[in-house]
C-alpha cells in the first residue's frame, strides 16, 4: 500500500511559477513510475506529466511541454512539478499517481495507475 500526498498547491498570478510536491509513504517508492493529472469541475481528468521510477526518462501532455518539469527524489520518496509561465487554464486540481513497475516505464494512461493523492488547488490569475 501506498499513500501519496500533495502539496504546495495556491494561488498565483498569471506568467508565474509554483513547484508542488507529492510525497509517498513506504520504502518501495524508487518501484513506482509517478504521474501528474489535473482535473477541473465538469470536466475528465487529463494527463501532464510523467517520469520513469529512475527519474532518467520523462514524458509531458503537449498542453504543458516547455513550461512544466517533472522530477523525483527517490531519498526523500517525493515527485515534483515545477510549473512556469503559468495561465489562467492550467488552473485545476493536480492529482499525483503512482504506478508499480519493474523497469523504465512510464505512461500517460490513467487507469494504468495504481494508487492516488487527494490533489491540491492551482489557482492562477488572469
Amino acid at each position: 500500500q501506498v499513500q501519496l500526498v500533495e502539496s504546495g498547491g495556491g494561488l498565483v498570478q498569471g506568467g508565474g511559477s509554483l513547484r508542488i510536491s507529492c510525497t509517498a509513504s513506504g520504502r518501495t517508492f524508487s518501484s513506482y513510475a509517478m504521474g501528474w493529472f489535473r482535473q477541473v469541475p465538469g470536466k475528465e481528468r487529463e494527463f501532464v506529466a510523467t517520469i520513469s521510477r529512475g527519474g532518467s526518462r520523462t514524458y509531458y501532455a503537449d498542453s504543458v511541454k516547455g513550461r512544466f518539469t517533472i522530477s523525483r527524489d527517490n531519498a526523500k520518496n517525493t515527485v515534483y512539478l515545477q510549473m512556469n509561465s503559468l495561465k489562467p487554464e492550467d488552473t485545476a486540481v493536480y492529482y499525483c499517481a503512482a504506478k508499480y513497475t519493474s523497469n523504465n516505464y512510464y505512461t500517460e494512461v490513467e487507469r494504468e495507475y495504481d494508487y492516488w493523492g487527494q490533489g491540491t488547488q492551482v489557482t492562477v490569475s488572469s
